[in-house]
């Protein structure tokens, strides 16, 4: 018998804003001082929310939001906290 595996995918499991409120909380606390972590997760968000939705709202390209996002980018500031805004996120600093 041969095992069939599928990629993993955890936009697909992100369904309510609850959901989306532990992944990004999850991937906070494991992103350390990486920021690609946290594009990547925003990007994640993004496409569970419908990449091209979002893009629209972020005022950005579809094809540079994929590319800003995708974890191997190196989005600016700007770009991150415009993504955030369109997917009604709001960033804090706290100590």
């Amino acid at each position: 018998m041969t095992e069939k595996f599928t990629r993993w995918d955890s936009a697909e499991f992100l369904k309510t804003e609850e959901d989306i409120g532990y992944y990004l909380e999850a991937c906070m606390e494991e992103a350390g001082d990486d920021p690609a972590f946290l594009a990547k997760a925003l990007g994640t968000i993004a496409r569970a929310r419908g990449m091209s939705q979002v893009a629209r709202d972020a005022g950005l390209s579809r094809e540079s939001l994929y590319r800003a996002l995708s974890g191997e980018g190196n989005p600016e500031f700007g770009t991150i906290f415009k993504v955030a805004k369109a997917l009604g996120l709001k960033l804090h600093i706290s100590k």
